[in-house]
């Protein structure tokens, strides 16, 4: 058996001199190509490492009249903010007559080797991944039978050569920053999202850059690093309103974490915004039905699910984009939850 080498490399590689290399048999190599789990994570890496630099991609074949699949995988699903998203990807799917098969890799935000096996044998159409990331073995497997894959909001490092779709972090943060700061205030806390992922970095880079403009000196004191959600927010904005001189305003780098901050607020006997003013950052529906509604950023959420299914369908049929990395622009939504000082 043949793969189909890229440029550059040898103009026919077997299984059989992959085996040779590796110092396996035949067999083995089939197991590795196939997603077979019955190989030791150390022969499987090296089996892999092998056929990446030998350029060999396997073959990929569809049973007919077999319908195309995308998966997507999410890092938890417990959530309205990987709603939009599920919502996006259907409709987009949808009218490309592509079916979808939804997926949780834990909080750990990157699939078990297990779940790539599977992908493996199933040979879907491509791969969407949500605030995911996938190690070099895992990007590996997946090049080399020509699975291609999308991350929407990476984790970890920017990666020119991975294929992505996010929004403005950066400019979000300076929006929302900018907002509090025309309103008068001037000791504005911000709760980020963990420090590992780009997209939380790229607010609180937006909102240090606003705070400099304005010539107001940052505060570490005033920043509190949460995880995105309710409870991480509460517990974050607890600890900034309990200084002796608390902010005014708090930036939360979502929505469901200004929920939290909502009720830290009111727990203290503090009304929102007389006494504090409070921005999120999404977007969600619930913003417009909690009271005071929520003055956020608007993460196009639903488009950057569609962006990102159209993407992937394409380099499956092996189109290659202008830029594998696409980025939406947001937008600053004025409610009821910022006031003037």
């Amino acid at each position: 058996m043949a793969g189909r080498p890229e440029g550059g490399k040898d103009a026919r590689v077997t299984i059989a001199a992959i085996a040779e290399r590796a110092g396996v048999s035949v067999p083995t190599v089939s197991k590795v190509l196939n997603g077979r789990n019955d190989v030791s994570a150390t022969t499987r890496a090296r089996v892999e490492r092998l056929l990446q630099q030998a350029g060999y991609q396997r073959r990929r074949s569809a049973a007919p009249g077999a319908v195309p699949m995308i998966d997507l995988v999410f890092p938890a699903l417990d959530s309205p903010w990987a709603m939009e998203l599920i919502r996006g990807v259907e409709d987009a799917a949808r009218e490309a007559g592509v079916e979808i098969v939804l997926s949780e890799c834990g909080d750990h935000r990157r699939p078990r080797q297990e779940w790539i096996d599977s992908v493996v044998h199933r040979q879907p159409a491509g791969i969407i991944m949500v605030f995911s990331d996938l190690v070099p073995d895992q990007r590996a497997q997946l090049d080399a039978r020509r699975i291609p894959y999308v991350v929407v909001d990476p984790v970890g490092e920017d990666d020119d050569t991975l294929a992505s779709v996010g929004s403005n972090n950066w400019n979000g943060g300076r929006q929302a920053t900018r907002h509090l700061i025309d309103l008068g205030h001037r000791r504005i806390g911000a709760i980020s999202g963990p420090a590992e992922t780009i997209c939380a970095r790229a607010r609180m880079d937006g909102y240090a850059d606003a705070l400099r403009r304005s010539g107001i000196i940052e505060d570490p004191e005033l920043t509190r690093e949460a995880d995105f959600s309710v409870e991480g927010g509460y517990a974050a904005a607890v600890q900034l309103l309990q200084l002796a001189d608390r902010p005014t305003a708090i930036f939360a780098s979502s929505d469901l974490m200004a929920l939290g901050v909502l009720r830290a607020a009111r727990e203290r006997g503090l009304e929102v915004p007389d006494d504090l003013s409070v921005v999120g950052y999404d977007n969600l529906p619930l913003t417009d039905w909690v009271w005071p509604t929520l003055t956020t950023i608007d993460q196009p959420l639903y488009e950057m699910a569609v962006a990102a299914t159209q993407l992937v369908l394409g380099l499956s049929r092996g189109e290659q984009p202008i830029s594998h990395r696409i980025d939406l622009a947001v937008r600053l939504v004025v409610r009821h939850s910022t006031a003037a000082i």
